[in-house]
């Protein structure tokens, strides 16, 4: 059974290589965004399933090894604020529903962290758990960027720690501290609990993965015709 998004608790360690999360980027002046959640995304908190956009600082949200934590601060930015289209690159990926473990339809900026489980990443690893950029998924059971034909806020959710914290389509998403990014700009990345695999490596675990799920689906008994 596809597991990719199934949800337990464990820490990643070895030597990956962290990969900085890509926020935004400027092109033409104007901006747009790689990475946050989608505003109409659903996360665990400690009152439920609440809406990102409705999450507050001092709100507290079940994060994947910490259990309840307390939100430090709240980013929010549309994802692409020029008068011209969208750029390809800052088109959000949708995971059609069950591609992945997924219950619905869900949507992932294309340098979002997300981390899937597999026997495919324990196997190339040595843990079943590794988190990914979303847009290494392309390809992967129908997995595309579309274009937003609408406007689309983004909201990066940020705590003491880096965390990953649970959507109710299934998906995990990696949410950074908000020092993250400049202290990485600056300084040698500090030791977390949570690497982001290199391009290249997400890439491959994901080629690993699409073949696991084509031999599960090849040893799935098939419907009888009826009659």
């Amino acid at each position: 059974m596809n597991r990719m998004f199934r949800w337990k608790s464990s820490v990643l360690e070895g030597t990956r290589k962290r990969m900085t999360e890509t926020t935004g980027a400027y092109d033409g002046g104007a901006v747009g965004v790689q990475s946050g959640i989608v505003a109409e995304t659903k996360v665990a908190t400690s009152s439920g399933w609440r809406g990102v956009d409705a999450i507050a600082v001092g709100d507290k949200v079940l994060t994947f090894d910490g259990g309840l934590q307390v939100v430090t601060g709240i980013t929010r930015r549309k994802l692409w604020n020029g008068e011209m289209d969208c750029p390809q690159r800052f088109w959000p990926l949708e995971v059609p529903a069950h591609a992945l473990g997924n219950v619905e339809v869900t949507y992932l900026l294309p340098n979002q962290g997300v981390m899937v489980e597999s026997d495919a990443a324990e196997e190339m690893l040595g843990d079943p758990f590794a988190l990914i950029p979303a847009k290494a998924l392309v390809g992967l059971r129908d997995i595309a960027p579309v274009f937003p034909h609408r406007e689309m806020e983004i909201i990066s959710l940020h705590f003491e720690e880096d965390q990953i914290v649970f959507a109710n389509s299934g998906a995990l998403f990696f949410c950074p501290t908000e020092a993250d990014l400049l202290r990485d700009a600056f300084e040698a990345p500090k030791k977390t609990a949570y690497d982001v695999l290199p391009m290249q490596e997400a890439l491959a675990l994901a080629s690993y993965i699409e073949a696991e799920i084509a031999a599960v689906e090849a040893r799935a008994p098939r419907a009888q015709p009826v009659g």
